[in-house]
């Protein structure tokens, strides 16, 4: 039975010591090309282990990874588990300032940054010391590299706890409070949700398979339904950071890519694109997921690619995969149910309920409240707002299942806005532009957009002696560079001369989204 995540890739190692576990390359081909093999891998995490053990680091203790894609990203977070502490990533493209809150929020000893989150962690350690180790860029200061920190593996076995419910990982996500919240995943909650992607048949990964890492592994998605269920598969994976259209192709069938799991913004750039029948002939299976996918859209690449899109719903939460095209009865040769995001997985259920709780019958609309062994044991650092007493948790998202159990997502119960499948919590926005001097009263909304799904749309009152127009959104748009990861920009700042309120005071955002999305609002540039 396992009882840690990081014992699938010592099973993994010792089925097939010398197979090929990751691949790192660009997605544009500029950068060299790098292997690893089970072994390789499995080894390095014990060093990692051994070197945080070294440095006196036990069982609970927080380490941050703040990485792009590439391979010693997996062996960190391996070594971190491995060792008995908690995992922490975080987007190494985040703001100096949201990297020093996370690293304090978690109280982490130890942060692993590659060259791409250098410069934030570097910033935000000068206000929340830890120690810092660097990779593929050369330390300064107290830091130590990559390379000399796994030299400093000491014999001291690392004392990690075998226990499904130990926390083996801290994912921030935007809560209802509006401020990015810690979710807590036990290696109980991981394992189930790989266990039961497993369980379903005919097997979505299998270890002929090569999947593209293409989906960040600081998000649940990359980390878990990508990473995760390769490891326990015995798949390998290629790595990339970054995503051009026209070279990733390339990468795919040069590395002889098999199993694609992409968000909706890969589908958009490669729908109808020159070639792509070609390029995609020995894939075997492309899943969307991190947010929706239009209907249209699926359709539009299914001509132009000859595949049909199988799309997946999760969240963080639920560590992450709750149901999946792939999971639905259908005839043999039969493509996913339009528009549906399919069955849950075995060992996960679904209830549809209505305001009072009441479950609603199939095909009615309702909340989607979930139930499993996957599920988060409550936020960061005391289990707060997690499952109920009788572990349903509430997802806030409102849906329907039909006769089948197939599930269809119709709209969001919170106000979170999805940007390339990562969450934008409104209230983190306004609080920023709100800094401003000149800013009376803003509100955020979320508006659909081709290439990301969702965009963030602000609506700004100005105040005593603001500025002009111009000069005062390009004054905002500077401030959330400064304040805010580029996913939570503001893609437009409309300036107006007041905001909707409904009978109690709150901001009207659904007056605002109807303006914003119909032909009430002219939405020039910014």
């Amino acid at each position: 039975m396992v009882l840690n995540l990081s014992e699938y890739l010592h099973a993994a190692a010792a089925a097939d010591p010398d197979g090929t576990a990751l691949v790192e390359v660009s997605a544009r081909g500029d950068a060299g090309r790098r292997t690893l093999s089970w072994s390789d891998v499995d080894s390095a995490a014990d060093a990692v282990a051994r070197a945080l053990t070294g440095r006196g680091l036990v069982a609970g203790h927080r380490v941050a990874v703040v990485m792009a894609n590439r391979a010693d990203l997996p062996i960190a977070y391996f070594g971190i588990l491995r060792g008995g502490m908690v995992a922490v990533p975080i987007n190494p493209r985040s703001t100096a300032e949201e990297v020093r809150r996370m690293l304090a929020d978690a109280k982490a000893k130890v942060v692993l940054c590659d060259a791409t989150g250098a410069l934030p962690v570097r910033e935000a350690v000068q206000a929340y010391a830890c120690d810092v180790v660097v990779d593929g860029v050369e330390p300064a200061g107290a830091e130590t590299s990559f390379d000399d920190f796994i030299a400093e593996a000491t014999d001291a076995e690392p004392t990690a706890p075998r226990d499904a419910e130990a926390l083996a990982a801290i994912l921030y996500t935007s809560g209802a409070s509006g401020k990015p919240r810690g979710v807590m995943l036990s290696h109980r909650a991981l394992i189930a949700n790989i266990e039961q992607a497993a369980a379903v048949e005919p097997p979505m990964v299998t270890a002929d398979d090569c999947m593209l890492g293409l989906l960040p592994m600081f998000h649940i998605y990359g980390l878990n339904a990508v990473l995760g269920h390769a490891v326990k598969a015995g798949a390998r994976v290629v790595l990339v950071d970054g995503f051009d259209p026209a070279g990733l192709l390339d990468t795919i069938r040069q590395e002889g890519i098999t199993h694609l799991p992409v968000a909706p913004p890969v589908i958009a750039a490669w729908a109808g694109r020159e070639g792509i029948r070609e390029a995609l002939a020995g894939v075997r299976v492309i899943v969307s997921g991190a947010s929706t996918l239009e209907q249209d859209l699926a359709d539009a690449f299914a001509e132009s690619s000859g595949h049909a899109v199988e799309q997946g719903y999760g969240m963080t939460e639920a560590a992450p995969v709750i149901a999946v095209t792939l999971a639905s009865r259908r005839e043999p040769g039969a493509g996913p149910k339009p528009g549906s995001v399919g069955h849950s997985l075995p060992g996960i259920e679904v209830r549809t309920v209505d305001a009072d709780g009441n479950d609603v019958d199939n095909g009615d609309l309702g909340e989607l409240l979930i139930h499993g062994d996957n599920l988060f044991s409550g936020y960061w650092p005391d289990g707060a707002d997690g499952p109920d007493a009788d572990g349903w948790y509430r997802t806030g998202d409102v849906g329907f299942a039909d006769d089948d159990g197939n599930l269809t997502l119709v709209d969001r119960l919170k106000e979170l806005v999805i940007v390339s499948g990562f969450n934008v919590y409104p209230s983190e926005v306004e609080e920023v532009i709100g800094e401003l001097d000149g800013v009376a009263e803003v509100a955020v909304v979320g508006v659909p957009d081709e290439e990301t799904g969702e965009a963030v749309l602000a609506f700004v009152v100005p105040g005593p002696g603001a500025p002009a127009e111009a000069e005062l959104s390009a004054a905002i748009q500077e401030h959330c560079r400064v304040r805010l990861a580029r996913f939570k920009h503001p893609s437009r700042v409309v300036i107006v001369e007041g905001l909707p309120h409904s009978a109690t005071g709150k901001v009207a955002k659904g007056r605002l989204r109807a303006m914003a999305r119909g032909e009430l609002l002219n939405l020039g540039p910014s």
